[in-house]
């Protein structure tokens, strides 16, 4: 636990850290998850050629995962010496803002964009039209492979099969029945239709079934909503499991109502209130992609973009099973921002040399 709390807290770092060598996954085939993996042993740059400026934008701000993804791009623009802009667009309803936010946001002297897209395929036609004029790397959630220079990323997929197995494991075919109301987050986010592929898949052939499904941007007075519209219904439910917001929502509501001890909860991705939730046995389990290492590995990539040395097209972090059972503090530095880190919307890489 003091190994967590060290973690948590820990400044963030003043002097450009040593490149080190990152343990990574990329689909055999680029930008197609179901062509395999082959492990990749990554060698990041050591600095950039020059200061270079890239556009970063985000879908939004809302929970800690985009903020850790934040932290990741401040460690690598400040140890390869390369500036940023971000803009984020308050949430997955949001194409139009993004779109806006982008077309502002990239001007002569942008060099990249680093894109988390609200939409997988909504973005496409101004993807494409940006693409003859600057590298566009997408970052985290997957998009429409037109104008795309590379990715980064996890498959969401597989995120969902690693929740839907951890369910399956305890609840095998031919065990008692188990109910569970799903919170996959909002419908026209594109990771969404592949967490929830991912997790259905996961939960055949076990005593698992979906008894309450419920979408909704992953803000977290929604979740909170969202949770207690589900429990208002008395439909005996032994398991909540969705995204990170939903999993700290449902510690609070479940808590507030005396059925902590009844309901068990499930995450399919990881922020800092997941990892409390999972030390202190509220959350049973949850898959971590690495987002601090994909944000700095979509700010380096985007520098080899710029510089026309890109050694992967698509690559991403080797997502992790944590279990509240076990020691998972090794994982914290790349997967969490310190618990004392502010988003960073303007980064000047020559500020702090």
């Amino acid at each position: 636990m003091k190994q967590l709390i060290f973690a948590l807290g820990a400044l963030l770092p003043t002097l450009p850290a040593t490149a080190e060598v990152w343990n990574l996954q990329s689909p055999t085939t680029p930008f197609d998850y179901s062509s395999g993996y082959q492990d990749v042993a990554y060698e990041p740059l050591e600095r950039a050629k020059q200061n270079w400026s890239i556009c970063v934008a985000f879908p939004h701000l809302k929970d800690a995962y985009w903020l850790s993804v934040n932290y990741g791009m401040v460690q690598e623009a400040r140890r390869l010496g390369v500036s940023f802009q971000l803009v984020e667009a308050g949430g997955y309803p949001n194409i139009e803002r993004q779109i806006d936010q982008i077309t502002s946001c990239v001007s002569d002297d942008t060099d990249a964009l680093v894109l988390g897209t609200v939409s997988f395929d909504g973005l496409t036609e101004t993807v494409t039209a940006l693409s003859s004029r600057l590298p566009i790397i997408a970052a985290v959630n997957d998009i429409a492979d037109d104008g795309i220079t590379a990715k980064i990323g996890v498959s969401w997929r597989e995120m969902g099969l690693l929740t839907g197995q951890a369910l399956a494991k305890r609840h095998p075919l031919g065990s008692a029945p188990v109910r569970v109301a799903w919170f996959p987050g909002p419908e026209a986010a594109g990771w969404v239709k592949f967490v929830e592929q991912g997790f259905l898949e996961g939960i055949q052939q076990s005593a698992v079934s979906v008894v309450a499904t419920r979408h909704g941007d992953t803000g977290r007075e929604i979740q909170v909503r969202l949770v207690e519209e589900v429990l208002d219904q008395d439909l005996d439910i032994d398991y909540i499991v969705g995204s990170a917001p939903t999993a700290e929502a449902a510690v609070s509501v479940l808590r507030a109502r005396g059925l902590q001890d009844d309901i068990q909860i499930l995450s399919d991705y990881v922020t800092h209130a997941v990892f409390r939730g999972l030390h202190r046995g509220r959350i049973v389990a949850a898959p971590t992609d690495f987002p601090v290492l994909q944000g700095k590995l979509a700010i380096e990539t985007a520098v080899r973009a710029i510089e026309g040395s890109v050694l992967n097209k698509h690559i991403g972090p080797i997502t992790v099973m944590l279990n509240a059972s076990e020691d998972f503090s090794q994982h914290v530095s790349q997967t969490l921002a310190p618990a004392n880190f502010v988003p960073v919307f303007s980064f000047k890489g020559s500020s702090l040399e």
